[in-house]
């Protein structure tokens, strides 16, 4: 099974957090995941503002390791009639998109996405 793991469960799975065991079975084959190149730029600034710019590129690296799908008109439209449908902020919206476009599991913390289709919401 494939699916989109939200910047958040990056972040959990990567700092070890509480919820690092909750996203453990869906980010340990990056092969599996459908990556927006949101999540990409996300994790990227996170990082390197955290930890530094080297381990940016070294989780970047595991991001490319799935399929990166990228902004193009296609997302872009579901991504703005999902925003407009479900008061989604535009990068919420984006990765929210990407799961539905490749009909993958969205896994998430983000309470913004509690409830809607595709989406398995990992509480915090």
């Amino acid at each position: 099974m494939r699916y989109v793991v939200d910047t958040c469960g990056w972040i959990e799975w990567l700092t070890e957090g509480t919820l690092c065991e909750a996203y453990e079975p869906y980010l340990k084959n990056p092969k599996n995941l459908v990556v927006p190149s949101i999540v990409q730029y996300e994790l990227y600034k996170w990082v390197s503002r955290t930890i530094g710019e080297a381990k940016a590129y070294e989780v970047i690296a595991v991001t490319q390791q799935g399929t990166i799908d990228v902004l193009d008109t296609s997302l872009a439209l579901i991504a703005a009639d999902v925003s407009l449908e479900h008061q989604l902020a535009m990068a919420d919206a984006l990765v929210y998109a990407s799961a539905l476009k490749h009909k993958v599991l969205l896994v998430t913390s983000d309470k913004h996405f509690e409830g809607l289709p595709q989406v398995e919401y990992i509480k915090k």
